[in-house]
């Protein structure tokens, strides 16, 4: 339903210089709608509903001064700041536009701005052709809609369920919800890793829930059967699955320290150059007498990215512990030379403020990293950490990562120190 805002006029302020300031409603249209967004000085909105198909979520702008501002992108209790932005003016359509990057995963938000409107598109760069449009309004802080139809069933707690119900080879996972009247949040855990920050409604027997930060872009919606769920998953442009759920505590995933396994009579070892071009090699005696933690990972994963976070963090809360321990990142990328991926590394490396080496391991595929690192059963998931003791013997493979958003994280790191210090 679309409604004039004659009926409900949304006023912002006009004392900004560039975006208006404060909470935006921003939609990802995985389908492409016809939304009216602006017609000369008269909005029309998708007031209370919303259409299936547009995946929403909300961000903050916040000015330093009269003309310089960054934006957070909301996800939960998530705030991902982004000061990577670009502000300028189309002298072939007269409109002002804007760019907002994510120079992690080498994406970005473009929109010509109108006063409190947006429009344009999210881009990634290292895919071919992805594009889906989007669209912005100002001064709206609710993601899905501000309906409050009452909740038939609070969905707080953890549910048992399959991701691709309608494929060959459905995905285990553990949803862990927490719902305060209408608003949901929470995750899925799974035995790769973690859907990190979800936010979302539930109204009546139906609900929805989204991530956008700037790589994952996830709606989840279902409805609720008694005491099951069942839904649709849409990632992107580019996938779409059902999934289903149900209570049952003896729901168990795969152990995350026995999934990859090293494989019998062989030796854990690489040869790569860093991406100044220096060689690097294990063994060698750059890792004499350490503790080593290798990971498999890649750029363009937020999970990998969470575990880059935790690493840094470990090192910088732990200095004593941290002059016994060598770490190095191994990423697969999806840039089409080596000379891309290794500029992208050394940007990452530098706008993490990360302390430790990441080097080149190939295109991002799994069954490439198996060939860097023949000794290992398999590569399932990126990332994969890999500890080596300072006798070389490797003591501890972890497939995956429960981040941040998931209730294992502070399990992982208290269980992750105990190991350093049983090392050292």
């Amino acid at each position: 339903m679309l409604m004039a805002l004659a009926a409900g006029c949304v006023t912002t302020d006009t004392s900004f210089t560039r975006v208006a300031p404060g909470m935006w409603r921003g939609v990802l249209e995985l389908e492409k709608y016809k939304v009216p967004v602006h017609d000369k000085d008269t909005i029309f909105v998708l007031h209370d509903l919303f259409k299936e198909g547009e995946l929403p979520f909300n961000f903050e702008v916040t000015y330093l001064d009269e003309e310089q501002f960054y934006v957070e992108i909301i996800n939960g209790s998530e705030r991902i700041r982004l000061d990577s932005i670009q502000y300028g003016r189309d002298r072939t359509r007269a409109r002002d536009t804007l760019n907002i990057h994510f120079p992690e995963y080498q994406t970005y938000l473009h929109a010509e701005v109108r006063g409190g409107t947006m429009q344009g598109e999210w881009v990634v760069t290292t895919r071919e052709n992805y594009r889906i449009p989007f669209y912005a309004h100002a001064g709206r802080d609710y993601r899905f809609t501000n309906l409050t139809q009452k909740p038939d069933k609070d969905l707080s707690g953890e549910w048992a369920t399959l991701i691709g119900t309608d494929t060959d080879k459905p995905t285990k996972a553990i949803g862990e919800f927490k719902q305060t009247g209408n608003r949901l949040e929470g995750t899925f855990r799974t035995e790769t890793g973690d859907y990190r920050y979800l936010e979302g409604t539930v109204q009546g027997r139906k609900f929805w829930m989204s991530n956008f930060d700037g790589w994952h872009a996830y709606l989840f919606s279902g409805s609720i059967r008694g005491d099951s769920l069942n839904g649709e998953f849409r990632s992107g442009k580019h996938y779409r699955t059902l999934w289903s759920a149900w209570r049952d505590p003896n729901f168990r995933l795969g152990k995350a320290d026995s999934l990859t396994t090293l494989k019998t009579g062989t030796n854990f070892s690489f040869q790569l150059q860093t991406p100044d071009g220096r060689d690097l090699a294990f063994p060698s005696q750059v890792f004499d007498g350490k503790i080593k933690i290798f990971t498999i990972m890649g750029t363009w994963c937020p999970n990998c990215r969470d575990e880059q976070m935790f690493l840094k963090e470990y090192l910088a809360q732990h200095p004593a512990a941290a002059q016994d321990i060598a770490v190095v990142s191994i990423a697969f990328e999806r840039h089409k030379d080596t000379a891309q991926a290794n500029a992208h590394l050394l940007e990452y490396k530098r706008k993490m403020g990360i302390p430790f080496e990441i080097v080149y391991g190939g295109k991002a595929d799994k069954t490439e990293a198996g060939k860097v690192f023949p000794a290992l059963s398999e590569v399932l998931a990126f990332p994969t950490m890999i500890v080596v003791d300072k006798q070389n013997q490797v003591r501890h493979i972890h497939t995956g990562f429960d981040g941040p958003a998931t209730s294992k994280y502070e399990t992982f790191k208290k269980d992750f120190a105990s190991l350093m210090e049983s090392l050292r």
